[in-house]
C-alpha cells in the first residue's frame, strides 16, 4: 500500500519534478536535456498562431480607420517568424521559465546603444526603449498546477497590472512531460 502512495505521489509531482528540471537545464545551457523536455515544432507553431490571430485582430480593428493597415499586417507577418524563432530556442525556454515574457517588439531583439538617435516603429527613442528595458522588473508571480490529466501549466506574472502568460506542458508517457504551448494570454 505504502509503494502504491509513493508511485501515486511521483506520478502527480512529475510535471514539478520536470518544470525544475527543464528551468535548470535550460539556465545552465544545456541544450540536449532542453530538447529532451522541449517540443520545439509545437512551441514555435504556438506562438505564430497566436501572432497571427493578434495580428488578424489589429488589422481588423484598424481597417477602417487606416488604409495602410494591410500593409502593416504584411510587414507584421514578416516579421512573427524571426520573433518566434528567436523565442523558441534553449535560451528562450530559459527566459520564459524564468518569468520573461516573450517579447513581441523588435526592438527587444536588436537594441541599439543608448548614444543611437533613431526610434522604433511607434515613434519612441532608442534610449527610452533601452532605459525601460534596463529598469528593474518587479519580481513575477508564479502558479502552476493541472488543466486536465496531461496537461500542466504554470502562469506567470510580473505585477499586478502586467500581462500574464503561461507555459503548457502536456504529458509524455507516465511521469515525462514535453513544454509544447505558451499561451501569450495567460
Amino acid at each position: 500500500m505504502l509503494i502504491l502512495v509513493a508511485a501515486l505521489g511521483f506520478i502527480y509531482a512529475s510535471p514539478y519534478i520536470v518544470l525544475n528540471r527543464v528551468k535548470r537545464a535550460a539556465d545552465a545551457r544545456d541544450t540536449q536535456t532542453v530538447n529532451q523536455y522541449v517540443d520545439f515544432p509545437a512551441l514555435r507553431s504556438s506562438l505564430k498562431d497566436q501572432i497571427a490571430a493578434l495580428l488578424t485582430r489589429c488589422v481588423d480593428i484598424q481597417k477602417s480607420g487606416n488604409p495602410l493597415a494591410i500593409i502593416g499586417a504584411i510587414i507584421g507577418a514578416a516579421v512573427v517568424g524571426p520573433l518566434v524563432d528567436s523565442d523558441a530556442t534553449p535560451d528562450g525556454v530559459a527566459a520564459i521559465l524564468n518569468g520573461i515574457p516573450p517579447r513581441a517588439n523588435p526592438v527587444e531583439h536588436s537594441p541599439q546603444p543608448d548614444n543611437a538617435p533613431s526610434a522604433n516603429s511607434l515613434g519612441v527613442p532608442a534610449s527610452t526603449v533601452m532605459a525601460v528595458q534596463k529598469a528593474p522588473r518587479q519580481p513575477s508571480m508564479t502558479s502552476a498546477g493541472y488543466r486536465g490529466l496531461n496537461t500542466f501549466v504554470v502562469t506567470y506574472q510580473h505585477g499586478a497590472g502586467d500581462a500574464r502568460y503561461s507555459a503548457i506542458f502536456q504529458r509524455d508517457g507516465l511521469v515525462s512531460w514535453k513544454l509544447v504551448a505558451i499561451d501569450l494570454n495567460g
